[in-house]
């Protein structure tokens, strides 16, 4: 009920839809902006890496080119396994307020790699994180699964996430990263790097 988030006072100060209208439009040009600047400060963020020839974790130079960035577009699998990849899908996704989606599925990932000692502690901070019904970043799966989940996170495996790690895969594939591929931010960034290869 709007009554119930707005005082009559907050109310009276819109007059009629045009400026409701208006001040929405302005919001989502607000969005847009903001996540262009967000992608163009984390690539910024990036150059220097490239630049020093600094190693990623899997002991190659962190390179950001044409070449790689029209990989990303061939399947979300290839995205994700790309740094820069993840950074800005990450930050597409944020624009549209679902990062909990890509946070998630790196924690799994990260997850499937911890020792077994350590696996309790590791379960219930992502079930707390993502999955239990009032979680700061939930991801949107059904209460079956939700259960189903609890239920292996109290006697965690290496596997103990892979079926819900999977639905918000299957979430990301069909839903946002087609967007992404779509987005002002992806072709823009596309468009910038096949100009400075052709120089």
């Amino acid at each position: 009920m709007p009554g119930f988030f707005f005082s009559h006072n907050n109310m009276t100060e819109l007059n009629g839809k045009e400026d409701c209208k208006l001040a929405e439009g302005k919001i989502h040009k607000k969005k847009q902006k903001a996540f262009g600047s967000d992608l163009k400060n984390y690539l910024r963020c990036m150059v220097p890496h490239i630049e020093s020839g600094i190693k990623a974790s899997n002991s190659r130079n962190v390179m950001l080119s044409a070449e790689e960035v029209i990989q990303w577009s061939q399947s979300l699998e290839k995205l994700l396994a790309s740094q820069s990849g993840q950074g800005a899908f990450r930050e597409f996704l944020k624009s549209e307020f679902s990062e909990e989606n890509i946070e998630f599925w790196l924690a799994c990932e990260d997850y499937k790699k911890t020792k077994s000692d350590h696996l309790h502690g590791k379960a219930e901070r992502i079930y707390q994180e993502f999955v239990q019904s009032d979680a700061i970043k939930q991801i949107n799966i059904d209460y079956q699964m939700r259960e189903a989940t609890a239920k292996k996170a109290q006697d965690p495996t290496h596997t103990s996430f892979d079926e819900v790690q999977k639905t918000v895969y299957i979430l990301m594939e069909r839903d946002s990263y087609p967007r992404f591929l779509k987005s002002k931010a992806y072709l823009n960034l596309l468009n910038q790097l096949q100009v400075n290869t052709s120089k």
